[in-house]
């Protein structure tokens, strides 16, 4: 038998500012650009949330997809949605809120909530034409 993904499509909206504080505000401006804005500036995410492994032989399922919608407006939808991430959240406090970042953190919040056995991918979308996957 092969593994089968299935995916929770979400989106959240969230404030966040690139900038590194140890550097200058000449170097943060040069690297982040508008990104570094001392004002923040928004996104509408768009998040994918990929489940992979074997369909139970009893329900056919991966994983329940509404057990699974529970968890990331939990875990992620909860904590991010119309937040700034750099302000309001604790999983940024030193962290850089790049899209990378914000994807990594909701992996790593993700993955303990999820059984073993299951595969996780997130694709989180900060634009229709900046997309990051994590891990890959």
């Amino acid at each position: 038998m092969n593994k089968t993904a299935i995916v929770r499509c979400e989106h959240f909206n969230a404030a966040h500012r690139l900038h590194n504080s140890n550097w200058s505000d000449e170097k943060n401006r040069e690297v982040f650009g508008k990104c570094n804005n001392p004002s923040y500036h928004g996104h509408n995410y768009e998040l994918e949330v990929k489940v992979i492994g074997f369909c139970d032989p009893d329900t056919g399922y991966v994983m329940d997809t509404k057990l699974l919608s529970d968890i990331i407006k939990d875990k992620v939808l909860d904590k991010f949605d119309h937040k700034n991430l750099n302000v309001d959240t604790s999983e940024f406090a030193g962290l850089n809120p790049t899209a990378e970042n914000i994807a990594m953190v909701i992996y790593n919040l993700l993955k303990p909530e999820l059984d073993e056995n299951l595969e996780l991918k997130i694709k989180l979308y900060e634009t229709r034409r900046n997309i990051v996957e994590y891990p890959y």
